[in-house]
């Protein structure tokens, strides 16, 4: 199978943002233009083509990143649409993992959001070029240049203003590109022919200082443009344009975009810019993996005749067709019927039927080619963050990694007919949502459901009852408590011994333990030296550390941020065993812990609410009686204030319906995770008990 497209024209791009910035009404804009679908979807009406989930459809927002495919102007575009509730973050994470650039959108009237924040921060983090849109641009308050000053300030990043609207608010009616000074107006209601005209009269002055602005930036990235730019020679389009796509893909500078997507306005050139500045598969760093069992890097290029090296950054369970796995092959090819090689697990799969997907709806295609994003049926061992590979020539990718849950709830089958039911829909959602942990509480036996906040969770019980008809109740939410110690104990030791009729039990073992970084989880260091415990037991001895460390002391809850450093022991020549040695490591791990002071732990949110000015004094009040610790406050635009603060998780259930009625239903809050500190001893007592 040829390619459609030669790889320099692929372009594998998602559209990251705060909560209701306009990531999918952009993307239905997109679609449209393109000729993909040929009537627009609305978010309010639930007929977006992304957003096709029953619970996305009546709630308005996405939940589950969607890939979709277009073609502009020659350029194959593949297009994820990600959520932007801080809930799925798991989304945005898999998807910034494996995509080449970003559209990343901000709502014109609040600017930078925290969420966005968030979303530049993931981005920076896998180094994904990116472009900005400032969108609704016809809302009341909208302000460019306050944008691109919060762009600059709290992201720090280089914003390049490419473009200065025509008009705001409800007077606006199109855009000037910097570049040929020419003015781009939309008439009709669709948007689909925009009109090129001269710059208006009283545009010329602003226009003439942002171009000059523009080319100083652009100019300052490259140093041939530089020397031209100080020695007042004219600078061309094409060398600005080309020096600028530089530019973004080495992470040096972002060009801004204006526009409003819902009334259909700016969103061609945004696709142009796609083309002109986000890189394609060939622009990015060659992708680099460890060969498995070597501690030797390797680096694969995006030919289609290179060895197989693809990532699976998603699992869909899909009604009709069953496991669907998200693939994006970074060199060489996926042939349907194949065999190839999952280097994570070191197991070989089949490829099924491959897939070009178009949100919930899909292609057959025979191949897919290196730097494309396809989705394959009939992996079995295959989940998120594995590599699939050829067997020989093996390479292991850099996996995914997520953040950990930090509420859970009981749940339990209302039937005994729901029980069989319940652990297949519970598995198969785990394998979807690696954010999504399931357990079963030892004293309980409860099955114990965790994830990264209360509408993520009301999200995936919804998704059981409707998916899988199965018929739960769900008990109140739960914080996800850790637990850890605050002094070190020099000598714990564990002689396990027992005899019985025959051959009996020996482990003995002598530890260290102190308190570990913030965020180290359990570490463990192994000093034995001249044979005092042989080999062999080592690895049972750290597997009885970290099962010990799975529930703590005090309140059953996992322990944290602890070294364990084994430097002693004894064995027996007959009675030793990995048994023995794994107990005696266990039972010295909670004796240990219980000397070392231990303590809870919980996850403290970073919250901000934004309020109108006259609820400060009463929000405020709110906070402080949930223990939050305000860290400041901040005028935003429309007379309104954004107060950020740090409170326990524990105490912001049910804090939306307060907030709502201390406010007239006025006041909105977002909060993400930030991090685990120690509980007051009050609070403790209350938790423990």
């Amino acid at each position: 199978m040829t390619r459609q497209h030669p790889i320099e024209r692929y372009r594998n791009i998602g559209i990251i943002a705060h909560i209701d910035a306009g990531k999918t009404t952009t993307t239905e804009r997109i679609l449209f233009y393109t000729g993909k679908t040929h009537r627009i979807g609305s978010v309010d009406d639930g007929t977006t083509v992304t957003d096709w989930m029953e619970q996305e459809r009546e709630r308005g927002i996405t939940i589950v990143s969607a890939a979709v495919s277009a073609v502009w102007k020659d350029y194959q575009i593949n297009i994820i649409d990600t959520p932007g509730h801080i809930d799925f973050t798991a989304e945005v994470q898999r998807s910034l993992r494996v995509l080449d650039g970003g559209i990343v959108i901000f709502d014109a009237v609040q600017g930078v959001e925290p969420q966005s924040e968030t979303v530049w921060r993931q981005a920076d983090r896998y180094h994904v070029p990116r472009i900005c849109f400032v969108n609704k641009m016809d809302r009341v308050g909208a302000s460019y240049e306050r944008t691109i000053d919060m762009v600059r300030e709290r992201l720090g990043a280089n914003p390049i203003a490419v473009q200065v609207p025509i008009g705001s608010e409800v007077d606006f009616s199109g855009v000037v590109d910097l570049f040929t000074e020419k003015a781009i107006i939309w008439e009709d209601d669709l948007g689909q022919e925009p009109r090129e005209s001269e710059v208006p009269p009283e545009l010329k002055a602003i226009i003439s200082e942002m171009r000059d602005k523009m080319v100083e930036q652009i100019a300052e990235t490259d140093d041939d443009l530089t020397l031209m730019y100080l020695e007042g020679e004219e600078i061309s389009v094409e060398q600005l344009k080309s020096a600028l796509r530089k530019a973004v893909i080495a992470n040096k500078a972002t060009p801004v975009y204006c526009g409003s997507s819902l009334r259909n306005k700016g969103v061609q050139p945004l696709l142009n810019a796609i083309i002109d500045y986000l890189p394609s598969p060939i622009d990015v760093p060659p992708v680099k993996g460890f060969i498995p069992g070597k501690d030797k890097e390797e680096e694969r290029t995006p030919e289609d005749d290179a060895p197989l090296s693809a990532l699976v950054f998603k699992i869909v369970t899909d009604p009709y067709v069953g496991r669907l796995a998200y693939v994006r092959v970074y060199s060489g090819k996926i042939s349907q019927g194949t065999m190839v090689f999952n280097s994570t697990k070191g197991k070989k799969e089949r490829i099924g039927r491959l897939l070009r997907m178009y949100a919930d709806r899909r292609e057959d295609v025979d191949q897919v080619l290196a730097g494309d994003i396809g989705a394959t049926l009939g992996l079995k061992n295959s989940f998120t963050g594995d590599t699939l590979c050829v067997s020989s020539k093996p390479i292991l990718l850099e996996a995914i990694s997520f953040p950990e849950p930090v509420i859970s709830v009981a749940i339990e089958p209302k039937t005994i007919a729901d029980q069989d039911k319940m652990s297949v829909a519970l598995q198969k959602l785990a394998e979807e949502d690696p954010t999504f942990h399931v357990r079963t509480d030892q004293d309980t036996a409860q099955t114990i459901i965790s994830g990264m906040g209360e509408l993520h969770l009301e999200v995936l019980v919804d998704r059981m009852l409707r998916e899988f008809r199965v018929q739960a109740r769900v008990g109140r939410p739960q914080v996800a408590y850790r637990e850890s110690i605050t002094r070190p104990v020099e000598r714990v030791e564990c002689r396990y011994v027992k005899q019985t009729g025959g051959r009996g039990q020996y482990g003995h073992v002598v530890f260290e333990i102190e308190p570990g970084e913030l965020g180290s989880g359990i570490q463990f260091d192994n000093q034995i030296y001249g044979g005092v415990i042989p080999r062999e037991y080592f690895n049972a001895i750290e597997k009885g550390v970290r099962e010990s460390a799975e529930a703590g002391v005090l309140a059953g809850y996992p322990v944290v941020d602890v070294k364990v450093r084994l430097y002693d022991g004894s064995f027996h020549e007959v009675d030793s065993s990995e048994m023995a040695f794994k107990m005696a490591a266990s039972i010295a791990f909670k004796d240990g812990i219980q000397k070392a002071r231990p303590v809870l732990l919980e996850p403290i949110m970073k919250v901000e609410v934004v309020i109108p000015e006259e609820y400060l004094g009463e929000t405020i009040g709110q906070l402080n009686a949930r223990r939050g610790e305000i860290i400041g406050t901040e005028m935003r635009p429309g007379n309104t204030q954004a107060v950020k603060v740090m409170v326990p998780l524990a105490e912001m259930f049910g804090y939306a319906t307060d907030l709502r009625s201390g406010t007239q239903g006025r006041g909105v809050f977002t909060m993400e995770f930030d991090h685990y500190a120690q509980v007051s001893e009050s609070v403790a007592k209350l938790v423990i008990a």
